[in-house]
Formats: structure tokens, C-alpha cells, sequence
């Protein structure tokens, strides 16, 4: 009888220490799964954000491909030009 629960008790010792080995990888596991969720909210967000700019700028181009007034415009704006027979005052702020 004393060695049927030394057995179980070599048993329980073993099942307790893999219980609480796999106890310890899971919660560690599931720190980083949490860290990785988080990870991903942030990254759909920059994504969301980049996404919108990027229709801005296919906007701003397709202008620039269609619109002759705002090619002067943003040349004029963003290069300084002016056409030769203009005057252009610059003025410091």
C-alpha cells in the first residue's frame, strides 16, 4: 500500500508541476498575444491614417493631370512663378 502512494503521490507532484509549468507558459503566452492586439489596433489605425492620405494625394494628382487653373495655382503657390508680364511682391512675415 505505501508504494501504490508513493506512486500517486510521484504522480500528483508531476501533474502539479506540469500544471503550473503550462500555467506559466500560457500566462506569459497570453501577455504577448495582448501585446500583439494591441500592436494590431495601432497599426489598423496608422493604416486608416495612411489611407487617407493617400486619397488625398490621388485627388491632388488627378487635379494635376485634369486641371490647368490648379497646375498655375500650385505652381505659382509652391514655386513662386509668376507669368513674364507679372509683378511678384514678397512680403516677410
Amino acid at each position: 500500500m505505501t508504494v501504490n502512494r508513493l506512486f500517486l503521490l510521484a504522480y500528483a507532484a508531476v501533474f502539479l508541476a506540469l500544471s503550473v509549468f503550462a500555467g506559466v507558459f500560457f500566462y506569459r503566452t497570453y501577455g504577448e498575444f495582448l501585446n500583439l492586439k494591441a500592436q494590431e489596433v495601432e497599426n489598423r489605425h496608422r493604416l486608416a491614417e495612411t489611407e487617407i492620405r493617400l486619397a488625398e494625394q490621388r485627388d491632388i494628382l488627378e487635379r494635376l493631370r485634369q486641371d490647368p487653373a490648379f497646375v498655375e495655382r500650385m505652381i505659382r503657390d509652391r514655386l513662386g512663378y509668376a507669368r513674364p508680364d507679372e509683378i511678384v511682391f514678397r512680403f516677410e512675415d
